[in-house]
């Protein structure tokens, strides 16, 4: 007789941007006359640049051809790819982070789920609050987190890290000690930084207690305020503490090409064990390596060309954060994000649950959010906007609120 994974089974409801697809196909259906605009996942929309473009064909050609083919890519990624990494996101930076510490994968959302396999299942975990879901619902399926209440909306074996407007969004040191610390900056969904100070401080309280920080820095390439660190690594100390996750979806355009990846430092171990060599482990296993062509169009990412270009697509996405930012609090509404990331964090007006706002936006103004209670139990009454949609789509939907 075969049982299913009961781990999967507690799983509540369905995954949260599947719900919000849901509802909008829902609606659509019931109003086919509505324009609806989304600003709810976030995923962008402007083309990619020339310069990727090019990258992509000449490597199409190259695998045209016996003399240049290309099959399975090396474990860890083409070298050609995590030397430029490991030179312009990491050296450039004042970070001592080697070639042979960076692991290309195929995004880091599956970098985000995976990770947590390398850890013993009794590891007690700590996450924001709100959260990324994957963070918790990979560790769901591991059965790591324990029983869910759904009326708070929590797992028993979860350490909750409240993030509110009081503490402007960022988290404090839980008074439980954690095994595994998920953290995400610039963050989503709220939009919020630290400062390095700030993050100096989770990595000598991981160092103190033999934590490991599992860091995600998918948004690092919207930062721009001066002191808001793009990288973990720098903070001293954070090599034998620290695991960093990052995605060319955001900075490049990637949603849909698939590229990412992982930074495990050999100086990180659990107990006696590197975790280096555990994850190259179950990559060289599980993992076949992103296409040649997809590495190549991320080393393209790297150029001069490639910077400069990229530079406009996120001055673009900014400018439609900036729009709606000051659209919103223009029109009375409390909100914060959208200067160092490309989402708004608002809050849900006349104490309307996050769901409720959902329903009046969608109803009211044909406009697709994501609510703030999917992303954890202090997300309630909290609403989440993207800047990823066109600039002629972003200024109508505000518009469309401002009217409601």
């Amino acid at each position: 007789m075969v049982w299913p994974n009961e781990d999967y089974l507690k799983l509540p409801g369905s995954y949260l941007f599947s719900t919000v697809a849901r509802k909008q196909r829902e609606f659509s259906a019931a109003h086919p006359e509505a324009k609806i605009i989304r600003l709810s996942i976030g995923d962008v929309t402007q083309p990619l640049a020339p310069v990727i473009i090019d990258a992509l064909h000449k490597a199409v050609d190259e695998m045209a051809s016996a003399e240049t083919f290309k099959g399975y890519a090396p474990d860890l990624g083409y070298e050609f790819l995590r030397n430029v990494i490991s030179e312009k996101d990491y050296k450039a930076r004042g970070c001592d982070i080697a070639p042979d510490e960076i692991f290309v994968s195929d995004g880091a959302k599956g970098d985000c789920g995976n990770i947590q396999e390398i850890f013993a299942k009794d590891c007690k975990v700590a996450v924001c609050d709100p959260v990324y879901p994957v963070y918790v619902d990979t560790n769901v399926m591991a059965g790591r987190t324990g029983t869910y209440d759904e009326k708070t909306g929590t797992w028993s074996d979860v350490i909750y890290m409240p993030c509110t407007a009081a503490n402007g969004f960022a988290p404090e040191l839980p008074r439980e000690v954690p095994d595994l610390i998920y953290l995400c900056f610039p963050n989503n969904p709220t939009g919020a930084t630290i400062t390095k100070d700030q993050l100096q401080v989770w990595v000598d309280y991981a160092n103190k207690e033999g934590a490991v920080i599992i860091y995600d820095a998918a948004y690092e390439a919207y930062i721009s305020e001066e002191n808001v660190p793009h990288s973990i690594y720098e903070c001293e100390g954070a090599r034998e503490c620290a695991i960093e996750i990052h995605s060319f979806s955001k900075n490049a355009g990637f949603t849909g090409v698939r590229l990412g990846y992982t930074v495990i430092p050999k100086d990180l171990k659990a107990g006696n064990v590197q975790l280096h060599s555990l994850w190259a482990r179950r990559h060289g296993t599980k993992y076949n390596g992103a296409p040649y062509i997809i590495q190549k169009a991320g080393e393209a990412v790297y150029t001069s060309e490639g910077q400069a270009q990229l530079k406009e697509q996120v001055a673009y996405y900014m400018k439609n954060a900036a729009t709606i930012r000051e659209g919103l609090a223009a029109a009375g509404y409390t909100v914060s994000g959208g200067v160092n990331a490309p989402y708004i964090w608002l809050q849900t007006p006349n104490n309307m649950t996050s769901w409720e706002f959902f329903d009046y936006l969608l109803e009211k103004a044909n406009v697709v959010g994501t609510p703030g209670s999917g992303f954890g139990p202090s997300g309630e009454h909290y609403f989440r906007l993207t800047a990823f949609g066109s600039y002629e789509n972003t200024v109508e939907a505000i518009e469309r609120i401002r009217r409601m």
